[in-house]
């Protein structure tokens, strides 16, 4: 077999062609290959990263230019980390001094704080849409909850990146406004109000707030009272931060709604799902 290539049977009895190369102590593999002219190449190719004075950003635009190498993208960034930081991470990261890059493809590429690098050198980011999600314990976690961003929330309303940059994920480039479903913080006449909404055939208004906890028990209430009354729509519950059980119930009696709730009839109508 040519240099760097290995093969494996497969059940159906063809051969599966193995590249992988040793670097720094490091058995690193590079992929697997229909034949042994491509598992060779992809070999020389990651010779050619590791023995080259190109930075990352050169292999970055060779890959967007599309020239063709069988290494793939990622294993290129590997390598490209290892040779300049002399550490050796299974995702494609590449350090900085205080932060790293994570390379989701050439196009798309990430910085984290420093503080991330053992979470995200154990987990693949994958993408859905606009979603990021890692696979974790078999589920798959948005990574926005890191930053205590709740499923339902939208960019730019609920939270918003400070320099407008959505690729810089670092803690104080994400600011998060609205933390609980329904509620949105918006500034009248000076001041904070907390403005609740709940969705069934369209938006009902739910009431305006001081304090956004009192406002996350509100849509809670809300969505009980609607739920009393017959609608199907599954709103889920704001889960309130600092508050014991006790207390949220006494809050949950004592918060009003408005007349809206308070007074639904289903109508003929069949709600919206939420």
């Amino acid at each position: 077999m040519k240099a760097g290539v290995y093969i494996t049977p497969k059940k159906d009895g063809t051969t599966l062609y193995r590249a992988s190369i040793t670097a720094k102590d490091k058995h690193i593999s590079l992929g697997s290959f229909s034949s042994e002219a491509l598992a060779h190449s992809a070999y020389m190719k990651a010779k050619e990263v590791l023995r080259s004075k190109k930075d990352l950003f050169t292999y970055v635009d060779e890959y967007k230019e599309g020239k063709k190498t069988p290494l793939p993208f990622e294993k290129a960034v590997i390598l490209v980390n290892l040779r300049d930081n002399g550490v050796y991470v299974k995702t494609p990261v590449y350090l900085e001094k205080r932060s790293f890059l994570y390379l989701y493809s050439p196009e798309i590429i990430y910085t984290f704080d420093i503080d991330d690098l053992f979470y995200y050198s154990n987990h693949k980011i994958m993408k859905r849409g606009s979603h990021l999600f890692v696979a974790d314990y078999g589920s798959q976690i948005n990574i926005l909850s890191r930053y205590g961003i709740k499923p339902h929330s939208v960019a730019g309303r609920d939270y918003l990146f400070v320099n407008g940059d959505e690729t810089d994920l670092r803690y104080n480039n994400i600011e998060v406004v609205n933390r609980y479903k329904g509620v949105t913080k918006q500034i009248q006449n000076g001041r904070e109000v907390f403005i609740v909404k709940i969705h069934v055939n369209g938006d009902i208004i739910v009431g305006r707030y001081n304090d956004e906890i009192t406002a996350a028990a509100a849509y809670n209430k809300a969505a009980i009272l609607l739920k009393r009354k017959g609608v199907k729509i599954n709103f889920g519950r704001n889960y309130l931060d600092g508050i014991s059980e006790i207390e949220y119930v006494a809050l949950l009696n004592k918060v009003r709604v408005s007349e809206s709730i308070r007074n639904y009839v289903i109508s003929d109508r069949k709600e919206d799902n939420q």
